[in-house]
């Protein structure tokens, strides 16, 4: 194997893991992506199409882990949650209204991905770090909280207000878990149900960009030289996602989110000052 190709393999295989780990982690995936590519001169081969396809396939990868994490809780939510339609058993009201929310919750990033999505990519490292200490700031704010209410106690108002989070944490370096995780909680949800909803939301977001985008996949120019890296990427980040949200429960389950704020409140202003250095 040429070294050239050995190289472009080991750094389609690193952009993967990193991808993966970060994705479901409170740190803002596409951020450190960002910034990732700038600092260390990394580039995604095919040019805006390439990097397009690379996004769409690294993200699919962790939608497959977050589904297999969460299968039961998908089980439960078809056979119980659209079986009160045909029922009525008042046992299965509660998973019928979480669908509900969830539909709900996905709305805002929906439209606000469609209308505002071209300046949304358009986010330069300097606004990564500025919204990285917003997302830091935003879990310091909520560490110590520990709401009460669980999937029964969840209103529209509550879809509603973390669907809005969900939405503005399409900017790049505002973490899409940080942000639904901490309005969640905010609203006095407790932390488990609040990280069962803010993944169980990351799927109808992720499959409909999924679904919306595969002809635009299936059409790049340079999917048949670029297959293999493509391939290795989607694997990593798909091993990286799973036990990156395995780790980001267990932390979730000790209420230990003060990592992750302070990570965030460090690493915005290093940016920044590195920025003003060069």
């Amino acid at each position: 194997m040429e070294s050239e190709q050995l190289f472009l393999l080991l750094k389609y295989l690193f952009l993967g893991l990193f991808q993966g780990f970060t994705e479901p982690i409170p740190v803002s995936s596409s951020g450190h992506l960002l910034l990732a590519q700038y600092f260390l001169g990394v580039e995604i081969e095919g040019g805006e199409g390439g990097a397009f396809t690379f996004e769409l396939l690294v993200n699919a990868a962790s939608l497959i882990a977050v589904l297999l994490i969460f299968r039961e809780d998908i089980k439960r939510l078809i056979v119980r949650g659209l079986g009160y339609i045909k029922t009525k058993n008042p046992e299965d009201k509660t998973e019928f209204d979480f669908i509900i929310y969830l539909l709900i919750g996905t709305i805002p990033a929906g439209v606000i991905g469609v209308v505002f999505g071209d300046y949304i990519a358009e986010a330069t490292v300097s606004i990564v770090a500025v919204t990285l200490m917003i997302t830091g700031l935003a879990l310091f704010l909520i560490r110590n909280l520990r709401g009460k209410r669980g999937e029964g106690g969840m209103t529209l108002k509550d879809a509603l207000i973390i669907g809005l989070a969900q939405a503005i944490a399409l900017i790049p370096g505002i973490s899409r878990s940080g942000a639904t995780i901490v309005a969640a909680m905010a609203r006095g949800i407790h932390q488990e149900t609040a990280l069962r909803y803010s993944f169980l939301l990351f799927i109808p977001v992720s499959l409909g960009g999924t679904v919306l985008s595969l002809s635009d996949l299936l059409n790049n120019e340079h999917l048949a030289d670029l297959w293999i890296p493509y391939l290795l990427a989607f694997l990593a980040s798909l091993v990286a996602s799973y036990f990156s949200l395995k780790w980001f429960m267990n932390i979730m389950a000790r209420g230990n989110l003060i990592y992750f704020a302070v990570y965030c409140l460090a690493v915005g202003p290093i940016v920044l000052l590195v920025l003003y250095l060069q």
